[in-house]
């Protein structure tokens, strides 16, 4: 029986997601935690990329420039995600002692390996919408 170039893609995908969940398993079993729920879910939800890709285009910002470029956020809810992306190590705030005191945001090693794979990941959602559009046209 031959395999079509389909039945291997999906079987490949269906391997990988089986890897992925013996080691999600693992993980969770080690550390405590849940790389889809715990992780995946806090940073995908509707502020926290645009503050992530914020952060990958400007490099350091202060709390009231993400808040300035990040239209409709408010600053309780930017605060809420920012702490929770530092708790997941996504970004890195640093705190100086001045008066009045000055707090910098900046993605750590892993948001930025993060920002590079989500954004990816959206332009390939842009393309294959612009695509759709254009053969609907």
């Amino acid at each position: 029986m031959k395999v079509t170039n389909i039945e291997d893609q999906q079987l490949r995908l269906k391997n990988k997601v089986k890897v992925f969940f013996h080691k999600s398993i693992a993980n969770k079993k080690k550390r405590g935690f849940c790389i889809t729920k715990d992780i995946m879910a806090a940073i995908l939800d509707k502020w926290s990329l645009l503050i992530i890709y914020n952060l990958a285009y400007h490099h350091t910002l202060r709390f009231n420039a993400l808040k300035k470029n990040i239209n409709g956020i408010s600053s309780r809810m930017l605060s809420v995600s920012l702490k929770k992306l530092e708790e997941k190590e996504v970004i890195v705030r640093q705190a100086f002692a001045e008066v009045p005191p000055r707090v910098e945001y900046k993605l750590s090693d892993f948001g930025l390996e993060l920002a590079e794979k989500t954004v990816e990941m959206n332009a390939w959602f842009l393309e294959h919408f612009i695509k759709e559009e254009v053969e609907k046209t």
